[in-house]
């Protein structure tokens, strides 16, 4: 069957049909049906108003084309006779193509895809089919229309399958798909319009009818040569639209080029200046002049050295020049240059597909001005900080200095008989060095977080113990005040566990103190307890309750900054540095827990303290070591003191008084080598900062000496000002044994003397 429609087409287009009318039929209909398949299209990619326009265009120039192909060929056909034209059948086939090609294109715009484009190309064929015969019925022919139903189901089919698979899979956003489709459709439609004819016969018809308004075949030609014309209008136009987008395009992006801020240009395959924008030049401005097309990036180079541009390049020219050029090669690059005149250039190469570069450069000085500006403040803000630092140092010595004496003097005092008056006296004087002791803390602590020197120490420690010292300190405190005290610690952390306690211990005093300190009346109360499990691990929870003044919400939003206080007035009622809430928090905070709040006015408040429980084993004590002041020595202590502070060692000398003690007291590290060299010590007590040599220097000559006679290890303790970690860290790194800041307690003091010479005797002895 496909054999004779195929051979039945070749019969009637070489037989029945005159050739030239045949081939300008089918120029017409490659050549219309590929102009509105691009314009469909361009349709597609179009939005409002142009999508609406192009697809009205694309509908006119698909139904012009079906209908112009259609009654070309009929202009070739041969009837045996005169072939006359029904005037408003010929009209109703024209409206019949161009409404369902107008549908056709409102169904592929309404839906992308291969189905919505198939579905499309159906209807579209389905109408030219309709046309196709609406088209021969309104012919005036010499006899009687007789159609083999076998052949025009065939050629219909055949042309809607065709038209409909291509439209679905051949079709494409690129040009060359488009014209490909329609010269698909246009097959299609020849298939079908001359596999109808092919169908068709003519029989001798009994009598004549009669039309009633029919046309000539000239008026049909008249009429077609202006349906052409209206063809080639239309694809006219749309070359048109197509060069005029371009160019518009083109025009925009000139002028997005021209109005980057950075320089651009566009070298070719062979490394050629093709296109510049204006910035360009203005961040070349010696090589402005030279810009030309066809100038090669190496001669641009070879330029820019003539003119002394590159700095980095002065001696090595050619060797600079192929480095340049080996890092152009990359495919994208991004370099500084340093340009004559102290200028800066960020140049980045990039390549395009083609070969092509793209070079874009940016003037970058006065970043490179702001980058040197914000170094020089980096340096000197590095330089105020270390300036701070040895400032703190120096007021920690300063400060911490008469402070040991006027606290060692009270201790040694408190040691005499002394009335009650004299007894008050003391009191106070003790009161009031506490108080700046805590101060004096309170602002190297926050020296310290703010620098990131604060470190924690991670060690087992009894709890129970750390919370019943850190309340003690202010219990009595709080039974002068007439306030019920209590601590209470909960069996279940009763325990040891590994943290800092000196930090905890630390924190929780200071709560404990301001509670005290807050309140008149009623009650101050510290317990400990297991707190919620936060990951999945356990924590601890301290609660500080009492029934003091309280604080509202906007107080408390402030209450944890620094140098910020409940009562914060010029004459307030309460002292204190407003330091210890916020050095607490960030403790807490270091700690990987945290510390809130909870009040209100007159009602009392609440902190709480939450850290990770860690649990640990207690260490193993010997017994022996139970008590630093035991007796039993075998013979009394010798003491070497270095101080060159004269209060210092009378303080010292009042302290080790209470015990079997032989003090030797010297000014400077170099007596006190001297004396180390020929005296028999059990323990040396050297200060860090003073005149002739320092005590760090002492300690370690003193280890020398040690060392190159082979001498027993004399417990050597850095009893000084200097209290910082780095002050430690560097007294460790001299040979000391241990580091007791001033103002230092007399117990701890003497435990030391006592029992250090005593675990160097018995680490001999072992």
């Amino acid at each position: 069957m496909k054999g004779a429609l195929l051979d039945s087409i070749l019969y009637c287009i070489a037989f029945q049909h005159d050739w030239r009318w045949t081939l300008a039929a089918g120029i017409v209909c490659v050549f219309g049906v590929g102009t509105a398949y691009q314009l469909l299209g361009r349709a597609r990619a179009g939005i409002g108003a142009r999508r609406r326009n192009l697809a009205m265009l694309s509908a006119m120039t698909g139904g012009l084309s079906v209908f112009a192909t259609h009654y070309l060929a009929m202009q070739g056909y041969d009837a045996g006779g005169e072939v006359r034209y029904a005037v408003w059948a010929t009209i109703s086939s024209f409206f019949m193509a161009f409404a369902s090609i107008g549908l056709a294109c409102l169904v592929t715009l309404a839906r992308n895809g291969p189905v919505a484009r198939g579905l499309g190309a159906a209807i579209a064929m389905s109408g030219v089919a309709a046309m196709h015969f609406l088209g021969v019925a309104a012919l005036d022919l010499p006899g009687l229309i007789v159609w083999r139903a076998d052949l025009v189901a065939l050629s219909v089919l055949g042309g809607i399958l065709l038209a409909s698979t291509s439209a679905a899979f051949l079709y494409g956003r690129a040009g060359w798909r488009r014209f490909a489709a329609g010269a698909c459709g246009a097959v299609s439609i020849v298939i079908l319009h001359f596999g109808a004819m092919s169908a068709m016969s003519l029989e001798p018809r009994m009598g004549a009818d009669v039309t009633s308004f029919t046309v000539s075949p000239g008026v049909m030609t008249m009429v077609l040569a202006g349906i052409i014309v209206g063809i080639i209008a239309v694809a006219a136009i749309a070359i048109w639209m197509w060069w005029m987008s371009r160019a518009s395009a083109l025009g925009q992006l000139r002028q997005a080029i021209e109005a980057m801020p950075d320089g651009l240009a566009f070298y070719d395959g062979e490394d050629r200046l093709v296109l510049w924008n204006t910035r360009y030049a203005e961040v070349n401005p010696e090589l402005s002049s030279n810009l030309q097309r066809g100038t090669t990036f190496r001669e641009i180079l070879h330029i820019g050295l003539s003119e002394g541009l590159y700095a980095d390049a002065v001696g090595r020219e050619e060797e600079w020049v192929e480095e340049r050029m080996a890092t152009r090669a990359a495919r994208a690059t991004t370099i500084e240059q340093r340009i004559a005149g102290d200028r800066w250039l960020r140049v980045s190469d990039r390549r395009t597909l083609a070969g092509g570069t793209v070079t874009i450069c940016t003037d970058i000085t006065e970043l490179k001005r702001d980058a040197r500006a914000l170094a020089e403040a980096r340096d000197a803000a590095q330089a105020a900080n270390s300036a701070k630092s040895q400032f703190l140092a120096n007021m920690s010595h300063e400060i911490r200095t008469p402070l040991n004496g006027v606290i060692g003097v009270a201790q040694a005092l408190a040691n005499t008989d002394l009335n009650a008056r004299q007894q008050e006296m003391l009191e106070l004087i003790q009161s009031s060095s506490r108080t700046l002791q805590v101060l004096l803390s309170d602002i190297l602590d926050l020296a310290r977080v703010e620098s990131g020197r604060l470190e924690l120490t991670d060690e087992p420690f009894d709890l129970g113990r750390a919370v019943r010292e850190a309340a003690q300190l202010y219990e009595t405190s709080a039974r002068d005040k007439g306030l019920q005290f209590f601590v209470e610690v909960a069996p279940e952390v009763d325990r040891w566990i590994a943290g800092d306690v000196v930090r905890l211990k630390q924190i929780l005093t200071n709560l404990v103190s301001n509670s005290v300190k807050f309140t008149e009346q009623g009650f101050v109360s510290l317990t400990a307890l297991p707190g919620p499990v936060r990951d999945g691990k356990p924590t601890l929870q301290f609660s500080i309750d009492d029934t003091g003044i309280g604080f509202d919400s906007e107080t408390r939003a402030r209450l944890f900054s620094r140098f910020e206080q409940a009562d914060g007035g010029i004459t307030r009622k309460f002292g204190g540095s407003g330091l210890g809430l916020s050095i607490s928090r960030q403790l807490a905070d270091m700690m990987g827990g945290e510390l809130d709040c909870e009040s209100e006015p007159g009602g009392g408040s609440c902190f709480i303290l939450t850290v990770p429980l860690r649990l640990a084993d207690a260490p193993v004590v010997n017994a022996a070591d139970d008590s630093a002041l035991a007796a039993g020595e075998d013979r009394r202590l010798r003491v070497l003191l270095a101080d060159d502070h004269p209060v210092n060692r009378k303080v010292v000398e009042m302290i080790l008084a209470q015990a079997d003690i032989d003090l030797t007291a010297v000014e400077d590290g170099s007596q006190a080598l001297n004396a180390a060299r020929d005296g028999d010590y059990d323990l040396v007590l050297m200060d860090m900062q003073m005149p002739v040599m320092d005590g760090l220097t002492a300690t370690r000559e003193i280890r020398l000496h040690e060392a190159a006679l082979g001498l027993a290890r004399t417990p050597i303790i850095m009893l000084t000002a200097n209290a910082l970690p780095e002050h430690i860290a560097s007294a460790e790194a001299a040979g000391a044994d241990r580091h007791l800041a001033k103002p230092f307690d007399a117990g701890e003091l003497l435990e030391l003397v006592i029992s250090l010479p005593r675990a160097a005797r018995d680490a001999i002895a072992a």
